[in-house]
């Protein structure tokens, strides 16, 4: 699943904690593979300014206060998600597309 994907590029989230105690921030694991990681964190400068969902998920990190670095890091998981439905589903990308469980809401 794209939760795997996500490990494997090392961008998921990890955080230190014992019991109640909580070590430092929540950071990317870096576990996966650097290159794949790079060029995403590339990747999400264009995006942020061309693909709309990963603008308006920017915009919104920003606005609640969130670090410019976190959030590009989300548009990287954002971008990767994307690429994983496209490969999973053989659907072409479409910019305005709408999944069937967000009209039935």
């Amino acid at each position: 699943n794209y939760r795997q994907v996500i490990a494997m590029a090392g961008l998921s989230p990890r955080e230190h904690t014992s019991g109640t105690s909580i070590r430092g921030k929540v950071r990317i694991t870096k576990m996966g593979g650097g290159l794949i990681r790079g060029k995403l964190f590339m990747c999400s400068f264009s995006a942020k300014k061309t693909n709309a969902a990963c603008a308006a998920l920017f915009d919104r990190l920003v606005a609640k206060g969130k670090n410019k670095k976190l959030a590009l890091i989300a548009v990287c998981n954002k971008l990767l998600k994307q690429a994983f439905a496209i490969i999973k589903s053989g659907v072409p990308y479409q910019a305005d597309f709408t999944s069937k469980r967000a009209l039935k809401a």
